[in-house]
């Protein structure tokens, strides 16, 4: 749980624990808890929430659900994620098909129980020995009391199975030059008084903690100083296990479930961040979003899965990411803007929704094709990709997608008959085509030889398809369909064969990186890029 302030990366605290015990050999899984009323992720805006994570069963959830993935290699599902308003609902249905019996629901203890129920399962579907749950939001909000009332009953129905660990933050103001444990303390009093002494303290902070600070935490929480962990500003989050490493935490952690100590097995890790450090030359690929600008901040969640893709890829290929983040509404506004694109070694169109900044897509991905800059698509960057090309190659120059031209006579992006059926009775929530589907690659294209394989499984989100009615006449025109969903004949991924490297799918192929094994079709954009700036 967090204390002081949100977004100090309890998620990348949580990922980098759970990597650690599972070195060390135990099977371990990680649950993310989101204090909103929401039923999942996916009605939230991503410029105030961050990026919708998928998962390969096709729940919509919080990005830090990508960080487990990313720091384990492993592929959660349902079970591994839970709100305030699913919590409500499976109660609320429960209480409508009588399986309580009659008795009264009430608030505690049958929303805590629910919440136990669901670690439970969790640990039981993923056949885990440890389960690390994260509670979102921060210690004294009123949203996530019953999570923390849920926390302190479990440990009253499993006494010495479960230990807190609390994420606190040591603020240096500017004009005072010293670090500031008074914050903390009054977390853990507040942490106290739902019931919760923590056994740990991660101390977030510009600076690693000292050792003074460390003692007078120590004394006005009762913590013990040992296990207040310094958790100081890092250049990469993938130092962040090697950091709790040289702290014994996972051995503390252990410790306190009394089972010896274990060594963990982190060389990859290590060669990881050896790698990341030694990186000299640069490769400057853009990202042509629509959900990084916040007042005057540029906010990276939106597309944190795509960032850190980008990374892996960079990183193997022992070059350094430097990620240019385009407004293309600049484009619509200022058209000869468009030739600041000439200073990238490539370019991302990720994912998103509605018509903000569309046409400024649009003339970037022209611009790519027209260059031959390296060009990768997802979801949305398809779809956009497919109406460039039958606009400025095919001359069918009002072609669009419906989402955003219902009238155009070239609806070469168009809605399943099935998903338009759901938004006629408004059914928004949960009802995209998500989770992964299998799609079949065609053989002696890009995508077969960036796959080595004949048949993938990707994660979807989306509402809108490549029109098949279109199909015949775009594919003549030069457009390769190089892979199909087989069940239902749906364009997956599209390529241009005279390009030196222009692609982009339907899935979003960013939800499945790792640190330590980049996806192919990333790693394949690096080293186009590593060409073109050759």
């Amino acid at each position: 749980m967090g204390g002081v302030l949100s977004g100090l990366g309890k998620g990348v605290a949580t990922s980098s624990i759970a990597l650690i015990l599972e070195r060390k050999g135990f099977k371990v899984t990680a649950i993310k808890i989101d204090p909103y009323v929401n039923v999942d992720a996916g009605t939230m805006n991503p410029t105030e929430h961050g990026e919708v994570f998928v998962t390969r069963d096709g729940v919509e959830t919080d990005q830090d659900i990508g960080n487990y993935e990313r720091f384990l290699d492993a592929e959660l599902s349902k079970t591994n994620y839970m709100t305030t308003g699913s919590v409500y609902l499976a109660l609320i249905k429960a209480e409508r098909n009588l399986e309580f019996k009659g008795k009264q629901v009430e608030v505690v203890p049958h929303v805590p129980n629910e919440v136990i129920r669901r670690i439970r399962e969790a640990a039981r579907k993923n056949q885990a020995n440890i389960v690390i749950v994260e509670i979102g939001g921060t210690v004294g909000e009123y949203q996530n009391l019953l999570f923390l009332e849920a926390a302190r009953m479990l440990n009253l129905k499993q006494p010495g199975d479960v230990q807190y660990i609390l994420v606190s933050y040591l603020p240096i103001p500017s004009n005072w030059g010293e670090m500031k444990t008074k914050p903390t303390e009054y977390a853990v009093r507040t942490l106290n008084s739902a019931g919760i002494q923590p056994h740990f303290i991660l101390a977030r902070g510009s600076l690693a903690l000292d050792k003074p600070r460390r003692k007078r935490i120590a004394l006005n929480t009762g913590v013990p100083a040992e296990d207040i962990i310094p958790a100081p500003d890092v250049e990469s989050i993938y130092q962040v296990p090697l950091n709790f490493e040289r702290e014994k935490l996972g051995d503390k952690i252990l410790k306190n479930f009394g089972i010896k100590p274990r060594p963990t097995r982190l060389a990859d890790w290590q060669r990881l961040v050896r790698g990341i450090n030694r990186a000299e030359r640069s490769i400057r690929i853009g990202v042509a979003g629509k959900y990084f600008g916040s007042g005057d901040f540029t906010l990276l969640d939106a597309y944190i899965s795509v960032l850190e893709s980008i990374k892996h890829a960079a990183w193997a290929a022992q070059v350094k990411p430097e990620i240019v983040w385009i407004e293309t509404e600049t484009f619509e506004s200022d058209p000869k803007k468009i030739q600041d694109l000439s200073n990238l070694d490539g370019l991302i169109v990720p994912g998103g929704f509605g018509s903000r900044g569309v046409e400024g897509k649009i003339a970037a991905i022209k611009f790519a094709r027209q260059n031959r800059l390296p060009f990768l698509g997802l979801c949305y960057g398809l779809q956009l990709a497919v109406v460039e090309f039958c606009r400025n190659v095919m001359g069918w120059r009002d072609a669009h997608t419906t989402e955003i031209n219902p009238k155009t006579t070239h609806p070469v992006i168009d809605i399943l008959p099935e998903q338009r059926l759901k938004l006629a009775k408004r059914d928004y929530g949960g009802s995209m085509r998500l989770g992964a589907y299998p799609c079949r690659l065609k053989p002696k294209t890009l995508a077969a030889k960036v796959y080595q394989r004949r048949v993938i499984n990707e994660r979807h989100r989306h509402r809108y398809e490549v029109n098949n009615r279109f199909r015949a006449q775009i594919e003549k025109a030069g457009l390769v369909v190089s892979g199909l969903y087989p069940k239902k004949n749906l364009v997956e991924i599209i390529e241009l064969s005279d390009h030196p490297f222009f692609i982009a799918t339907q899935f979003h192929p960013e939800f499945l990186t790792r640190p330590v094994k980049p996806h192919p079709l990333f790693a394949a954009l690096i080293s186009a890029g590593i060409r073109n700036k050759k």
